[in-house]
């Protein structure tokens, strides 16, 4: 005499299935998704993903109308098509740790807002190393060079409810601005920063009258 299951374990069996898959699946997805930020840093390895994720969407569109079988493949296929296609292009990214190295510099601080002439504010960074401080923006690019050596001073400051820093060095000023409830504290960071990398002045010595003056 055969065992036969009953109606009710066999919902249950395909719950738990699909569970399981569940489960797989974004394990799977917690595990590629860093590989694939850093595919999106080598223009040509992110290509060549879009054109596979392309192809393999098509071919599983098509599946089921070769093979009549179910339509989750197509349906799965169509969302890699989709989004093979609507991907972002590649954006290569240098970490902030790397381009400091390169630089020399000892820290990177919050350099608030800067605005250079006529162009738009920009979030800036501060590299600061003992001989240059560099500032740039969300994608590295450089905007301003200070030669240390020739910073005169260096002042965190309050304005009408607002914090800024002020560089001034060869007759020339730089202006940050910070806003939000952390602004003291981050202007101050980036004054004591720059100030620690500053050379103090020479004290000047009272000239000795000559003898029999």
């Amino acid at each position: 005499m055969s065992a036969t299951s009953s109606p009710q374990s066999q919902p249950q069996a395909s719950g738990g299935r699909l569970r399981n898959a569940t489960i797989g699946g974004l394990f799977a997805l917690v595990l590629i998704v860093p590989r694939i930020m850093r595919l999106r840093r080598n223009p040509r390895s992110w290509m060549f993903f879009r054109v596979f994720l392309g192809i393999a969407g098509a071919a599983l569109v098509l599946l089921p109308l070769g093979l009549g079988s179910s339509f989750v493949p197509a349906i799965v296929g169509l969302a890699l098509f989709i989004s093979a296609i609507l991907l972002p292009p590649a954006r290569p990214d240098v970490i902030a740790g790397d381009k400091a190295r390169e630089l020399g510099a000892l820290v990177v601080v919050n350099g608030g807002r800067f605005k250079l002439g006529d162009a738009p504010s920009f979030a800036a960074q501060l590299f600061v190393g003992d001989k240059l401080i560099s500032v740039r923006n969300a994608r590295l690019e450089s905007f301003l060079e200070i030669a240390v050596a020739e910073i005169t001073s260096v002042q965190a400051e309050e304005s009408h409810g607002r914090w800024f820093l002020r560089a001034n060095w060869a007759n020339k000023t730089a202006v940050f601005a910070y806003r939000g409830a952390f602004g003291e504290h981050l202007a101050r960071v980036a004054e004591t920063t720059i100030r620690s990398v500053m050379r103090p002045a020479l004290p000047v010595l009272p000239q000795r009258r000559a003898a029999g003056a």
